[in-house]
């Protein structure tokens, strides 16, 4: 098992090859994450899409900033409330259909701040 992760660590390594320098120290890529600030600070936008959509329309939730596991609870509430389809990626929410006064009741009522973007 030490082998499997001594191979596993030079993938992380960042801009060196190999130095000969004995004190030297890899640099690796730090996971950044952020907080998931609090619903009275964020900023959602709800919008409906058609773009690239072949026609459909799909209801977006963006501006969310927080971790993604946040993102995909908030997600499944308004999904399960609205009764469809959906998904989350990018700090942005997907919902499928027309549901823009729908999902901004929803995200009101959690606490949000909500803006409808568009007609």
């Amino acid at each position: 098992m030490a082998k499997k992760k001594q191979q596993d660590d030079w993938k992380d390594r960042l801009n060196v090859v190999y130095s000969t320098n004995p004190d030297f120290n890899y640099e690796t890529q730090s996971e950044y994450e952020e907080e998931t600030l609090a619903p009275e600070q964020q900023n959602l936008k709800v919008l409906i899409d058609r773009k690239q959509r072949k026609g459909k329309a799909v209801t977006l939730v963006e501006g969310f900033v927080g971790t993604d596991n946040d993102l995909k609870e908030l997600a499944k509430a308004i999904k399960t409330k609205c009764g469809v389809g959906g998904s989350s990626k990018d700090g942005e929410i997907i919902i499928q259909g027309e549901f823009k006064q729908k999902v901004a009741e929803i995200l009101s009522g959690m606490g949000y701040k909500v803006k409808q973007v568009g007609g």
